[in-house]
């Protein structure tokens, strides 16, 4: 298990800890201004949120680049399916590849993945996954053509009726088994895995096809289901513990720290919330 307490290169940011996966949220910092943030504390990576960009990802990527700063992947698909996706097979697939031409601009490797909830007039997520599936088939090669690796993040069961139909990594897992791509792969993510008393054997089989760990912590009590996600320390998950089954599957990557929290963190100035990130990575994760 790597040592963090005196090296945080490996630590990356994703925005959404700062608001900026939400319109009005967070003190509103440009991207060249958080990447600049990033720089001067060595903070080694990054990851955007589409959003962000307003059709200048390549511009944004050159900033990052320029500061040293490594473009991790971008925030993330359109919801494949489900009452929250595009109206539409080809609404669904157009943004689909859009979101992978935004991350091959940006320079980014790897476009997160979050399916989307329970397809209109169906029941359950057995036929909903089944359409995720066709629609990841689809883009395969293209994203290939692009250089940008797809990584599925399954979310915690209680989003899957409207964000979520993929509630754990072995459904993760068994959709890049059925397509057996090596630009398909995983993003484990603590708010919505450190419950999950399979985790160990499912980590130990996703092996080296993790491509994200993002970190965070579940509190208690928690106000808000979507936007009151703790620092790391805060809550009552295995960080430690998490990280120490991810690296033992062999990932070695980034560790990218991901928290919506709408009434602590994104009141707070940005510079504080990037040096008590810093801090916690050291001494907790």
């Amino acid at each position: 298990m790597r040592d963090f307490t005196h090296d945080h290169s490996a630590l990356a940011l994703n925005t959404a800890t700062l608001g900026h996966n939400m319109p009005g949220a967070g003190a509103g910092w440009s991207a060249e201004r958080t990447i600049d943030a990033c720089a001067e504390r060595g903070i080694g990576g990054i990851v955007f949120w589409r959003p962000e960009l307003q059709g200048r990802a390549s511009a944004i990527g050159q900033h990052a680049r320029q500061a040293g700063v490594e473009v991790v992947g971008l925030c993330r698909s359109p919801f494949l399916v489900g009452p929250l996706a595009p109206h539409g097979r080809q609404a669904v697939m157009d943004d689909f590849r859009r979101s992978i031409d935004e991350t091959a601009d940006l320079g980014g490797g790897i476009l997160t993945i979050v399916v989307g909830g329970v397809e209109p007039g169906t029941k359950g997520v057995r036929e909903s996954l089944d359409i995720v599936t066709d629609r990841l088939s689809a883009v395969l090669d293209y994203a290939a053509e692009r250089d940008v690796k797809l990584a599925l993040e399954p979310l915690h069961p209680m989003y899957g009726g409207d964000r979520s139909c993929l509630p754990t990594l072995r459904d993760a897992l068994d959709i890049c088994d059925v397509l057996n791509s090596n630009m398909l792969g995983v993003a484990v993510d603590v708010y919505h895995v450190w419950w999950d008393t399979d985790l160990p054997r499912q980590l130990e089989r996703a092996g080296t096809r993790i491509m994200g760990f993002h970190l965070c912590d579940w509190l208690v009590p928690t106000t808000d289901f979507l936007l009151d996600r703790g620092m790391m320390g805060d809550g009552v998950a295995d960080l430690r513990g998490l990280r120490a089954g991810v690296e033992r599957a062999g990932y070695a990557g980034f560790c990218e720290v991901e928290i919506f929290s709408a009434n602590n963190w994104w009141k707070r100035d940005p510079a504080e919330v990037l040096d008590v990130m810093i801090q916690r990575f050291r001494d907790i994760c």
